[in-house]
């Protein structure tokens, strides 16, 4: 839908102190677009500190069940969407025109890659042409998705001043801010994770930090969007990296017959110079596997070759074939047959632990190498219960988890722990399944078999 391009209008400068007394005095109204795993904990944390919010999603299912007071994401239990629904501090909303309502706009949209492993900006270009068709003057705008340096001022900033033909430093004020989230981490949630900020001027930059001050734990700012923008994939880049690390040297241990784990262990009890990461099947999630390929795309156009960042990109792409290899070759030596024709059960489909998000999840590449190789493959996680619709893996939507049980395990050939839910009863794995690819070390507690192999 084409935008109409507004003439720019001289008028009164915007009252920045104002607007900065009602973000201190917690009467501004503010809100997020994008209810998924960023904005709904980010929405509820603006409730919880006594502001309004308004959540958008284009989602009918999910603007339904928030008002009704029911949360679709597991740490975000239903009393509190409940009670901040009844309160009149939460309304969800498919309503794009209520924008024209709300002090400040969060963005929290996906940013995704495309076929060619290159940012796609589908969702934050659209989102910012709806946000420019209901903008008004002296509302602050925060992009909140991970993105590549030069987004918010490049991609966002233009959209916004040609379809309203009004100026950012001026008449509205930007910045970015990326999100911190870790799905299912019962230790950190929104309101205590530190926060960086960079805005598009001081102005940007102090409203920002004094709305967010209201609402979590502490601010960190930063000299500019771009800055802020590169803060995020760095601290992703960093988990990539050392993740890949660990990966390869769990292939090269385990060719020496070396335990991974067992090294991890010991050498974690250096209290100096040493931090541990941990090997698995591959990597999943909304960020990992993603946002380092936004900086190897944006440092093409500077000429600069990003060579470590891509060789641990394809150790960590690697890791599901390792996976599916180490169980042929165990089913080999266990029971002298091939993986064609052989049942495995894969236990989790969740990209991590205790969460039900299956987004980038290594689990999907198992499944289909496994399928390459004629294998009659299952699943079973306690927080999948049926394989959505997902675009990349439409020939698994529908498949509905299994139940967990020693029929079902001892009918298997193969068990594959790809993700180590708690809820999981391993002995009763290690007890009841013939044999067991142990991708996470889950099963470092169950009495010695040798049915257990480590992947």
């Amino acid at each position: 839908m084409a935008v109409r391009k507004l003439k720019s209008v001289k008028t009164a400068p915007v009252d920045v102190a104002a607007l900065l007394r009602k973000f201190e005095t917690r009467k501004a109204k503010i809100g997020v677009i994008g209810l998924g795993y960023v904005g709904l904990p980010l929405a509820c944390a603006i409730c919880a500190a006594g502001f309004q919010a308004i959540g958008f999603d284009i989602d009918q299912p999910k603007i339904q069940m928030l008002k009704k007071g029911q949360s679709y994401i597991g740490n975000i239990h239903n009393d509190k969407v409940s009670e901040f629904v009844r309160g009149g501090k939460f309304h969800p909303t498919s309503d794009f025109k209520r924008l024209a309502e709300v002090d400040a706009i969060l963005l929290c949209v996906p940013t995704p890659l495309n076929r060619n492993r290159e940012p796609d900006m589908t969702y934050i270009v659209k989102t910012s042409e709806t946000v420019a068709r209901h903008l008004k003057r002296g509302q602050v705008i925060v992009l909140e998705s991970t993105t590549y340096p030069g987004t918010t001022r490049d991609v966002m900033r233009p959209i916004l001043e040609e379809a309203s033909g009004l100026k950012s430093g001026i008449d509205f004020f930007i910045a970015f801010s990326p999100e911190r989230e870790d799905p299912g981490n019962a230790k950190y949630h929104t309101a205590i994770i530190p926060k960086v900020i960079g805005g598009d001027g001081e102005d940007a930059l102090k409203l920002a930090q004094t709305m967010y001050d209201q609402f979590l734990v502490k601010t960190v700012a930063v000299s500019s969007p771009e800055a802020a923008e590169a803060v995020k994939l760095t601290e992703n880049i960093f988990r990539s990296v050392n993740i890949a690390l660990v990966n390869e040297l769990k292939v090269i241990y385990d060719a020496m017959g070396i335990d991974i784990w067992e090294v991890i262990e010991a050498a974690k009890t250096k209290p100096f110079g040493y931090m541990p990461f941990y090997p698995g099947p591959g990597l999943g999630g909304h960020c990992i596997p993603i946002d380092p390929f936004y900086l190897t795309w944006k440092a093409r156009e500077f000429g600069v070759p990003t060579k470590f960042i891509e060789l641990a990109g394809e150790i960590n792409v690697y890791m599901p074939r390792f996976v599916v290899e180490r169980t042929a070759q165990a089913l080999n030596a266990r029971f002298a047959r091939p993986l064609n024709g052989a049942k495995v059960l894969l236990l989790g489909m969740a990209y991590k632990k205790n969460v039900a998000d299956i987004r980038e999840s290594p689990a999907f590449a198992i499944m289909e190498l496994l399928k390459e190789r004629r294998a009659e493959v299952t699943f079973h996680d306690p927080f999948v219960n049926v394989i959505p619709a997902v675009h990349e893996h439409m020939a698994f939507a529908g498949l509905s988890s299994q139940p967990l049980n020693p029929k079902t395990l001892r009918a298997q050939d193969a068990v594959i722990v790809v993700t180590d839910h708690d809820n999981v009863d391993y002995g009763m794995v290690a007890q009841h399944a013939r044999l067991v690819i142990d991708t996470r070390n889950a099963l470092s507690k169950a009495k010695s078999r040798d049915n257990i192999f480590k992947a």
